[in-house]
């Protein structure tokens, strides 16, 4: 669930972040290479065209990211516990931090 979760966060940064570039883009387009202003063509041009490939690309890359990110977090999280059950089974302790052999310093 939390994996799902952290995917739909991404996809809904990425759109933003992803229109936002978009926009800057075709901005930037507009200006360098001088397109026609005539009827507004070049808005229509950086607002439906620019803005939602910037969308699409920056949703699409921000999913996987968070979803690499999540399933990362998830198989370490399972890792520790592994660990954490492997090692109570061992020397009879229970794992917790007062056991740890290295002290944390924050």
């Amino acid at each position: 669930m939390k994996i799902a979760f952290l995917v739909l966060l991404g996809l809904f940064l990425g759109t933003l972040g992803g229109a936002v570039l978009g926009v800057g883009a075709g901005l930037a387009w507009v200006e360098i290479f001088k397109t026609s202003n005539f009827e507004g063509y070049s808005g229509m041009l950086v607002f439906f065209g620019f803005m939602p490939g910037g969308a699409i690309l920056g949703g699409l890359a921000g999913a996987i990211t968070f979803g690499v990110l999540a399933v990362r977090d998830a198989e370490i999280a399972i890792e520790k516990q592994h660990q954490f059950a492997a090692g109570a089974a061992t020397s009879g302790k229970t794992p917790h931090l007062c056991n740890a052999e290295k002290q944390i310093v924050l």
